[in-house]
């Protein structure tokens, strides 16, 4: 089964080496890419660029810039697009992402179709185009019916995959996977992946982006409390046995959200082998 890993720019000396010695435990497994994200929480500074060259130039691996539209002018993303092809990119992760803290306009690209519109209409195909995916529905849609909508717009605009966000329910990956087939999609939908290594964080990002914790896995994960190390242990089997089920089901792929931490990834791909 292939891999790919998702990585966050750092920005201090510290969590830069940090970045290092968990990109050197996790290439032995020879990931298909890598992907950097745009900054954090809407953040206006983003350390993306210089990333994307660190993995590519040090660690040898194809990185992809995450980039995203909202905020942000048609030259000012043409401009980045244009560096990072310089930089030897050929792909790029399209996304309309987070208003900027302190900025009241969209900008003139409102949504991730209309970048990826961009990018084909002026770079053509010097970019595969990777999209976001919602397989529990993008929580600002009005509907699931509105949101397939919006993901089938994206793909026919000139996307080549998809990555999904994090889920723990198998069953929501194969029926979105399902819908967008019957919609016309025929390109990849790759599963996104989040180990699980503190359930007081993984809550507090799945209330952002609308990912549910099933029922029977949160309740059990606060059961163990303060023993951390149980906790990761049941949470690898219960991750490991949600990859195998998609490797069952025809997924093409695992994208691991790795927050720059070695372990929780490692355990779950341990498990896996």
């Amino acid at each position: 089964m292939a891999v790919s890993f998702e990585f966050f720019p750092p920005k201090t000396d510290e969590q830069r080496l940090q970045l290092d010695r968990t990109v050197e435990k996790l290439k032995v497994f020879s990931p298909r890419f890598v992907s950097v994200t745009f900054g954090a929480g809407g953040s206006t500074l983003s350390y993306t660029p210089e990333t994307v060259a660190r993995l590519r130039d040090h660690h040898q691996l194809d990185a992809a810039p995450h980039l995203s539209c909202v905020g942000g002018t048609r030259d000012e993303i043409r401009s980045l697009l244009e560096r990072y092809q310089a930089m030897g990119c050929r792909r790029i992760v399209a996304l309309r992402g987070d208003l900027p803290s302190g900025m009241g306009a969209l900008g003139e690209l409102r949504y991730a179709e209309d970048l990826v519109r961009l990018i084909r209409e002026e770079f053509g195909n010097a970019f595969h185009v990777e999209v976001g995916a919602y397989p529990e529905v993008h929580p600002q849609a009005d509907d699931a019916v509105a949101d397939l909508r919006h993901f089938v717009s994206k793909m026919k605009a000139g996307a080549d995959s998809a990555i999904t966000q994090y889920f723990y329910n198998a069953d929501a990956y194969f029926r979105f996977v399902e819908e967008a087939r019957a919609a016309g999609v025929s390109q990849p939908i790759i599963p996104g992946i989040m180990p699980i290594s503190n359930y007081t964080q993984l809550r507090r990002f799945s209330e952002g982006c609308g990912a549910e914790i099933p029922r029977w896995l949160g309740k059990r994960l606060q059961a163990f409390g303060d023993d951390a190390e149980s906790l990761r242990a049941y949470a690898a089997d219960a991750v490991a046995a949600l990859c195998r089920r998609l490797q069952e089901g025809g997924a093409p792929e695992l994208h691991f959200y790795t927050l720059n931490l070695a372990k929780p990834t490692l355990a779950v791909l341990e498990r896996l082998r």
